[in-house]
């Protein structure tokens, strides 16, 4: 009698292009499509920030114990490519919403060119009122589509470059790479305010969340394709992948063993800071070392 293998479990990352209309929760939802269609073991699924359905590109999934590190993708710094369309503003601050203000003012190349200093940097912003964030336990887009009035605290972002790259009569279209909580549609509003026009965002493309560029995403046929070819591992990236920042911490066995346990290791001579603890080349746990004591932030079921 022939014995039978378990499937391996599956640990890692997918990046994945999000299609243009797909909610990022229903790009979860296509990649537990695919691995259940063709009989794979569904781990735990989660994905890395997201993408307004209107926008494509880079959508970090992550698959088992990388679910464990989605969290830290929301803090991750991002890069978009974005077109401003000038001359109307809309109730969504995209082209999904109904027009709310008009300009006859289109500016000029120079002019756009040089307003970004003003947007680079810290600097302050409205998120849009069409927006997941929540006031007085609702959902700001749901207040909106009521027709109430919402009103959101302006917070503190960081642009960390901003760049233009293409230019029509009526547009502008950007690259950028941004701290944590910035909302694209804002970006582009303001600097069409600045510029004594109106505007809203009629091309919203990710091209990196964190460690994870344009590069290394795929669709989700290209991904249909691998898994019914038996050939997962070429989309999979290993859970180490999303830690790309952060220094290893080798570990002896024993020491492995205590951290799996939860316990703290003291006297260590790791340097303070954030580190990435492996036995050999399995990572064992995401872990804070301080003045010679190490503790663990997140642990790994790999060993």
């Amino acid at each position: 009698m022939s014995a039978t293998t378990e499937p391996a479990a599956i640990n890692g990352w997918i990046v994945l292009d999000k299609p243009l209309a797909l909610s990022s929760a229903q790009g979860v939802a296509a990649v537990k499509r695919i691995l259940r269609t063709n009989r794979l073991p569904v781990p735990r699924i989660g994905h890395g920030g997201t993408l307004d359905p209107l926008a494509t590109g880079v959508l970090p999934i992550a698959l088992g114990e990388a679910t464990k590190l989605a969290g830290r993708m929301l803090d991750a710094a991002k890069g978009y490519d974005f077109t401003v369309q000038f001359g109307t503003q809309t109730s969504t601050l995209d082209a999904e919403g109904e027009v709310v203000a008009a300009s006859d003012v289109r500016p000029t190349a120079d002019a756009v060119a040089a307003i970004l200093p003003r947007f680079t940097g810290p600097i302050d912003q409205v998120p849009p009122a069409y927006s997941a964030l929540k006031v007085d336990g609702k959902r700001a887009y749901a207040l909106a589509r009521a027709g109430e009035e919402v009103v959101l605290a302006t917070r503190h972002i960081t642009v960390h470059s901003i760049e233009l790259v293409a230019t029509t009569p009526d547009s502008a279209t950007f690259s950028t790479l941004v701290s944590k909580g910035t909302y694209i549609r804002s970006l582009a509003r303001d600097i069409a305010l600045a510029l004594g026009s109106v505007g809203h965002v009629t091309m919203l493309r990710r091209t990196r969340s964190g460690p994870f560029a344009l590069s290394q995403a795929i669709s989700l046929d290209k991904l249909a394709e691998l898994v019914q070819g038996a050939r997962l591992e070429q989309a999979l990236l290993p859970l180490m992948a999303g830690l790309d920042d952060i220094p290893a911490l080798a570990l002896t066995p024993d020491e492995a063993a205590a951290l799996q346990q939860g316990r703290r290791l003291f006297g260590h001579p790791a340097s303070n800071g954030t580190h990435l603890a492996v036995h050999g080349s399995v990572p064992v746990a995401l872990v804070e070392a301080q003045s010679g004591e190490v503790r663990v932030l997140r642990g790994f079921n790999l060993i």
